[in-house]
Formats: structure tokens, C-alpha cells, sequence
């Protein structure tokens, strides 16, 4: 095991000689150790999940050991006293893995759920109609002429995404908004949409149910945002309060004595998760799944160290960053927990 921390600075010139031009090498002490020896998998019918996760972490390299210690930190973030938030972005939704997210805020496993308005969107389109296995590789001006949307390798018909919650939304705000409350937070709007919806497969259905608040601070950037502003089309009264939402993250967080969180990609729903831990003393606990590289310093590649440096992430925290696919890497992170 190697662990070390940043020591000296030391100067080097460019030529050798000179003292022009000069780099900046970081010299890192090490403390290396050799106590725990690599193990073969063996691995037959009868192994859980949990048990290739528990070898997975044993055979020592190279993503497999991290997909072994994040599930680690995550089991000590679900069993201590801790605010555990779950931040992820909007595509996955569109595959089964919606079935791995639901089963997590079914089974209570967090607190808070941050992410962005397209989960909305692929949570109730899919409530009603369904999304289809698609292609890479597909000819995306011949979708175009049928009416077909591609995400990633998911073929998802216009049927099953724009006119479905058009048909479907619209009625169903006519039902919320009524004369006595004209404005919601996001997290108000998502269960209230969660207790009108009679589909357990769903995400909000079972955040309404449990009563875990989804924050969504870019509601407006998706199909669900942009039904909302239809309705308010022809009800000026009718408003989303964002203050609310923050008001209510920060009644989570503030009192919270220590907080976790298992972040899946980037972008804001990330973003609005460690900055929120920051006014408190950063994460004890952090867990980012993510494929975006670290060189070109966008949020959504940058490791979980890199949050040490804003205090978003606690100096003494437990943290892993995963490199991978989501939708390969969450059903063994969190199907080891169901």
C-alpha cells in the first residue's frame, strides 16, 4: 500500500545549470507497506454479490479494488449517524439502472437526492411509455426522420418522451396547483407528482413515499421544466420558490454531525452536493463514480482530492474515485447492499 503526503518543494532548471527557468517538482514521501498479499477470484454459482465485491477488493488491482474499497466506505457511511446524500446525472435513468437508483431510495439507504431535471423527465416518460435498445452506431439523421431520440445506445421514440408528458403532465398540474398554493419548491413539485403516480418502478414514486427530498437546482433544463412553464403559460400565479430548496438543504446540513455522499458523474447535481458539505467541514465520506478525465479541469473529472482543496471534502474524510461506467459499476457498489 502506498500512502504518503506532499513534502518539500524543491527547484530544478530546465538546463541544469542555470537558474533560469526553473519547474516546480513536488517530492512526495511515500511509506510503502506489503501486508496484504494479492488473492485470486473464485468465484462459482453460488457467490453473491457482496462476495465478488469482498474479492474484487482482495485481488488488488486495478479498478476492481476500488469498486471493493468505495463499497467499504459506503457500507460505513449507510451503518453510522450520517446525512448520506446521492448526487447522479439525468442519462442513466434512461437504462435499467433506474431500477438500481429506485431500489436505493426505496430501501432508504439516503437522505437527500440531488440531481437534474432530465431524471425527472426519464422517470415519469418511462412511468408511461416505454424506451427502447438502440444503437451507437445508428443513423441519427434517419431517427431524426421518425421521430426517434438517441441516448447513447437507447432509442427513445418522441411517443415516449415530449407528447407523453405533455399528455400527462399538464392534467396532472391542473391537480396541484390549486387556489390555496400557487408556489412550490422542487422538492414539493417531485412528490407531489410522486403521490399521483401508481408505478412502484419509479423513482419520485418512492421519494414521495419514503419522504426523501429530491433537489433539483436546474429545474428548468429538461421536458419537466419546460411543462412548468407551459403551465404557467395560462396561470401567471403559479411559481417555483428555489429559495426554499436551499433554505431546506441548509436546515440538512448545518445541524448534520457528519455527512456521505455517492456522486455519479458531474455537472451541477455534483456540483450543488459538495458545495452545500462545504459549510459544514466537507464530507467524512465520499464516493465519485465518474469516465471524464482529470487534464482539462471540468468538475465532473476532477478526483475527489481535488475537493480537499475548497473544504468540500473533510481533510480526514474517507473518499475513492471509481473510474468507470455507471451502469456497470452502481449494481455492484449498491446491488451489494440489497
Amino acid at each position: 500500500m502506498l500512502s504518503g503526503l506532499m513534502s518539500d518543494i524543491y527547484l530544478f532548471s530546465s538546463d541544469g545549470n542555470s537558474a533560469q527557468n526553473f519547474y516546480l517538482i513536488p517530492m512526495i514521501a511515500f511509506m510503502i507497506t506489503m501486508e496484504k498479499v494479492v488473492q485470486d477470484y473464485d468465484i462459482d454459482g453460488e457467490t453473491t454479490v457482496s462476495e465478488l465485491i469482498s474479492q474484487m477488493h482482495d485481488s488488488g488491482g486495478f479498478v476492481a479494488k476500488k469498486v471493493g474499497l468505495a463499497t467499504q466506505i459506503l457500507e460505513d457511511m449507510f451503518k453510522d449517524d450520517s446525512l448520506n446524500f446521492l448526487s447522479f446525472p439525468a442519462c442513466i435513468v434512461s437504462t435499467g439502472t433506474r431500477g438500481i437508483l429506485k431500489e436505493a431510495i426505496k430501501r432508504e439507504l439516503f437522505d437527500v437526492v440531488i440531481t437534474t431535471c432530465g431524471t425527472l423527465d426519464h422517470d415519469l416518460a418511462r412511468t408511461w411509455e416505454d424506451y427502447h435498445h438502440g444503437s451507437f452506431s445508428a443513423d441519427d439523421s434517419e431517427l431524426h426522420r421518425k421521430d426517434i431520440h438517441r441516448l447513447g445506445n437507447i432509442f427513445i421514440p418522441n411517443s415516449s418522451y415530449g407528447e407523453v408528458l405533455e399528455k400527462n403532465m399538464q392534467p396532472i398540474l391542473e391537480e396541484i396547483v390549486g387556489e390555496e398554493k400557487k408556489k412550490f419548491s422542487t422538492r414539493e413539485i417531485i412528490w407531489e407528482f410522486g403521490k399521483r403516480i401508481e408505478d412502484e418502478d419509479s423513482i419520485i414514486y418512492w421519494a414521495a413515499e419514503n419522504e426523501i427530498p429530491i433537489y433539483i437546482p436546474g429545474i428548468t433544463d429538461g421536458a419537466f421544466g419546460s411543462q412548468l412553464w407551459m403551465y404557467w403559460q395560462n396561470d401567471r400565479d403559479f411559481s417555483l420558490d428555489m429559495m426554499k430548496d436551499q433554505q431546506e438543504l441548509a436546515d440538512l446540513v448545518f445541524p448534520a454531525d457528519k455527512s456521505g455522499a455517492l456522486i455519479v458523474g458531474g455537472g451541477i447535481s455534483k456540483h450543488h452536493t459538495i458545495w452545500w458539505n462545504q459549510f459544514r467541514g466537507g464530507l467524512e465520506r465520499a464516493v465519485y463514480i465518474t469516465t471524464a478525465v482529470e487534464y482539462d479541469g471540468s468538475l465532473s473529472g476532477a478526483r475527489a482530492r481535488e475537493a480537499i482543496s475548497w473544504g468540500k471534502i473533510n481533510e480526514e474524510a474517507d473518499h475513492c474515485t471509481v473510474k468507470g461506467d455507471a451502469t456497470v459499476l452502481l449494481p455492484l457498489v449498491l446491488g451489494s447492499f440489497y
